[in-house]
C-alpha cells in the first residue's frame, strides 16, 4: 500500500507517544513519496506534533521508508516479507505460525497495508501476536472501505475490538476510520468498543465513499493471551441475554421436579 500522507500523520502521531526500545519490523517494505498537492500538510502535521524536521528530510533515494522510520523514533527497522523481491531482511508466509525464534521478538510491528493480501487471516493476526514482545505495539493501516479488488480483504473495527481487545485481552489504544486523502471531505471517525453497547457500529455517514484505512494500534500487555475463539459483539450479547433471561424465567421451585403441580 505505501506511506502517503494519511499514513504518515499516523506514524508522527505514534511517534510521539511510543517509542520502541527494542526491534521494529515493518510487515513488506513499504514505499513512501510526497505527493505534489499535498506537500504542505505534511509540514504542518510535523509542526503540530511539535517535530522540527522537514517534510524531504524523510525522504530516501530508493523510494522506500527505512530512513522516516528510523528518524520518527522508530530505530533500524527490519522488513519481512514472502520473498526478498523487495529486499526484505526477514523471509516469512504470514499464512503460518512464525518460527519459535521470532515470538516475543518485536517491541514494534508496522502492518501499513500487508495483511489484506494474506489469505490466512485467523493464523496471520495470530503470528503477529506471537511475534510483539510485552509491552510491543502493532499499528495496522488497512481498507476499511472503498479497496474493492485492491487486497483480499477489507477490515472492520469489529475485528479490532472482537480479537484484539475481548479475546486476546490487549489495550486499543486507538481504532479510527481515516480518509486516503485529506481533501475527501470527512474526518477521522473514532471506533469506539460495540462490545460497551451490545450493538454494532453504525457507519452510515460517518466514513465516506471514498477510500478509508482502518487504523488502529493495540499493545500486547502482560496480561494478554491467544484465545480459544472469538464472538462478535453484538451476537455476544444476544447470547448471553438469552442465557440470562432463562435462568430468571426459571425459578429454582419451578426447574426441580420435586415441586411441581398438576
Amino acid at each position: 500500500m505505501g506511506i502517503d500522507f494519511a499514513v504518515f500523520e499516523r506514524l508522527v502521531d505514534l511517534s510521539t507517544r511510543f517509542q520502541p526500545t527494542g526491534r521494529t519490523v515493518m510487515l513488506g517494505r513499504q514505499a513512501f513519496a510526497i505527493k505534489a498537492r499535498h506537500r504542505k500538510l505534511y509540514d504542518e502535521v510535523l509542526r503540530g506534533y511539535g517535530r522540527p524536521e522537514q517534510r524531504f528530510d524523510f525522504l530516501q533515494d530508493d523510494g522506500y521508508s527505512e530512513n522516516l522510520l528510523k528518524l520518527l523514533g522508530f530505530g533500524d527497522v527490519e522488513t519481512m516479507d514472502f520473498s526478498d523481491y523487495q529486499g526484505a531482511t526477514l523471509l516469512h508466509d504470514l499464512n503460518r505460525l512464525p518460527a519459535q525464534e521470532l515470538e516475543n521478538q518485536f517491541d514494534l510491528i508496522i502492518d501499513g497495508g500487508t495483511t489484506e493480501h494474506v489469505f490466512n487471516i485467523p493464523v496471520a493476526l495470530e503470528g503477529l501476536y506471537r511475534m510483539l514482545s510485552p509491552g510491543g505495539r502493532l499499528i495496522s493501516v488497512n481498507g476499511l472501505n472503498g479497496w474493492y479488488s485492491h487486497g483480499m480483504y477489507q477490515f472492520t473495527p469489529e475485528l479490532v475490538w472482537t480479537f484484539w481487545h475481548r479475546a486476546c485481552n490487549c489495550r486499543v489504544h486507538d481504532c479510527r476510520g481515516v480518509p486516503q486523502r485529506p481533501d475527501q471531505g470527512y474526518d477521522h471517525v473514532v471506533f469506539e468498543d460495540p462490545g460497551q453497547t451490545g450493538r454494532r457500529l453504525r457507519l452510515r455517514d460517518k466514513i465516506g465513499p471514498g477510500r478509508t484505512y482502518l487504523v488502529y494500534e493495540i499493545e500486547k500487555t502482560p496480561d494478554s493471551h491467544l484465545p480459544d475463539y472469538a464472538l462478535q459483539s453484538d451476537y455476544e450479547a444476544k447470547w448471553q441475554g438469552a442465557a440470562n433471561a432463562g435462568q430468571t424465567r426459571l425459578s429454582p421451585d419451578a426447574r426441580d421436579p420435586a415441586h411441581r403441580t398438576g
